[in-house]
């Protein structure tokens, strides 16, 4: 008895120590978040400002307003034009930069918060998280509350799968009733929209469709290898992720022109389709597989350390060993890159709504930066700049209700807004660093934007990030 009792006290005080130190590391990531705490930094109580001596990128025509002023009132543009007056709210002076809508990234997975400065430092001032998890939500809310700084955030719910598709990040339906089930309950939680993902059979991917309908919830769909690629294009699914799916389901891993162009007359056939290519995390297969010491690269430092840690290095490993095997892989994977670029451009030729996504937050894609190189991509596919750009501005607002309000520089849109010093129309790489950002109308100067990064940079939060995903399994499997 005696030592059942020592064991006990034993057991419980190890517990105590793990609880202590679990609650002091959340607590330290906590501070550590003061920079985009809205509370602590008094300007971004304003939501009021006269923005002079700009010239206006409204992304609702391929033109730029010269000499413009434009008045944001309680975070919303309410005029634009030459000779706006206000009196009692600040002023800032463009000094002649190009202001434009803030870029919209719809395809991510976020880590932590300090991803959401990265997103701000780049310009992108909404985000679509792509696999939600219980901090997405609580994320969301402090957003929304104004209590944290961040691009507008909307989140999935937890990806659904099919009974056969195996792995800890995949919620994984055995049953129709069950889908519907799951539908419901994330609609009621809060979650934005579905997520499908590989392995739905069609009973499993029309029940879903049902319960969507039912909840007025819309759908990102990853293409099911176990249903024709077509039967993606329907009304509830808002957006097709991946052009990489196009050619490994639609098309069957070959690189076939003219399968690609039936699949471009199914999409321009479903003129509400909208089409994600992620095409920046598919060629980061190919660095993995060419570039010396690439996990070393000054861009990782911007990872989330967990994923860093455990997922960067098992692509690594993944490919590396894949090309053991095969000694033509990093060329097949080039081939197959550059196919991804041509049916980008048949796509956008058809009028497809092409949304930009980076998929960023997963193996060698950090937050921010990959939007830069996402839509370098887009003009090596032969879109023009201004096409490029709609990409992720006005054709995002096209999709979700929820996006509506974003997306052009006009009266009445929410003054999520961006301030570079060169036309963004003549030079994309002008919005890698931005002069100014607002979002909601609060104003980010560029020396807050360059302490965003500094404070995102190897940042020391690997334990949080484990115990977040820790609840995600406790709290969805």
């Amino acid at each position: 008895m005696k030592l059942v009792k020592k064991i006990s006290r034993v057991a419980g005080g190890l517990l105590l120590v793990i609880l202590l130190v679990v609650f002091a590391t959340m607590y330290q990531e906590q501070r550590s978040l003061f920079y985009l705490k809205i509370s602590e930094q008094l300007d971004w109580q304003q939501r009021d400002y006269l923005i002079k001596n700009v010239q206006v990128v409204p992304m609702t025509v391929d033109t730029v307003l010269i000499n413009q002023r434009v008045l944001v009132r309680d975070g919303k543009i309410a005029g634009i034009a030459p000779d706006l007056e206000a009196h009692g709210i600040p002023v800032i002076d463009g000094k002649g930069g190009y202001l434009m809508p803030g870029l919209t990234d719809m395809h991510v997975h976020v880590w932590d918060s300090q991803e959401l400065g990265l997103y701000l430092t780049n310009g992108v001032t909404t985000v679509r998280n792509l696999w939600g998890q219980p901090m997405h939500l609580r994320m969301k809310e402090s957003i929304q509350k104004g209590e944290l700084l961040g691009p507008d955030f909307y989140t999935s719910g937890p990806k659904l799968t099919g009974p056969d598709y195996v792995g800890d990040d995949n919620l994984q339906l055995l049953s129709a009733a069950q889908a519907r089930e799951k539908v419901a309950s994330y609609k009621a939680r809060g979650y934005d929209f579905i997520k499908t993902y590989n392995g739905l059979t069609p009973e499993l991917f029309q029940a879903i469709l049902e319960e969507c309908r039912i909840q007025d919830m819309d759908i990102a769909a990853h293409p099911s290898a176990a249903l024709p690629y077509a039967a993606h294009l329907r009304e509830e699914i808002v957006s097709v992720e991946h052009t990489e799916d196009i050619v490994q389901q639609a098309l069957n891993y070959q690189l076939d022109t003219a399968g690609l162009d039936r699949v471009v007359v199914d999409y321009a056939s479903f003129p509400s389709a909208a089409h994600c290519p992620t095409l920046v995390v598919y060629y980061n297969i190919y660095r993995l597989l060419t570039e010396e010491r690439i996990l070393d690269a000054p861009e990782l430092d911007f990872m989330n350390p967990l994923i860093r840690m455990v997922d960067s290095e098992a692509q690594y490993q993944r490919w590396t060993a894949a090309a053991k095997g095969d000694s033509l892989l990093a060329g097949k994977i080039l081939a197959q890159h550059r196919f991804h670029l041509l049916a980008v451009r048949k796509l956008q030729e058809a009028g497809v709504n092409l949304v930009t996504g980076t998929d960023a937050g997963i193996g060698i894609t950090p937050a921010g930066v990959s939007m830069h190189q996402e839509l370098a991509f887009y003009r090596e596919a032969g879109l023009s700049v201004f096409e490029a750009l709609q990409t992720a501005t006005v054709n995002p607002a096209k999709t979700h209700d929820f996006l509506a309000n974003t997306g052009t520089v006009e009266v009445g849109k929410t003054a999520n807004l961006v301030l570079v010093k060169d036309n963004p129309l003549k030079d994309l790489d002008t919005l890698r660093e931005p002069l100014g950002v607002w979002i909601g109308g609060r104003y980010i100067s560029r020396e807050q934007l360059e302490a965003f990064t500094d404070h995102a940079r190897e940042r020391k939060n690997l334990l949080p990030s484990a115990l977040r995903y820790a609840e995600y399994l406790l709290r969805e499997r």
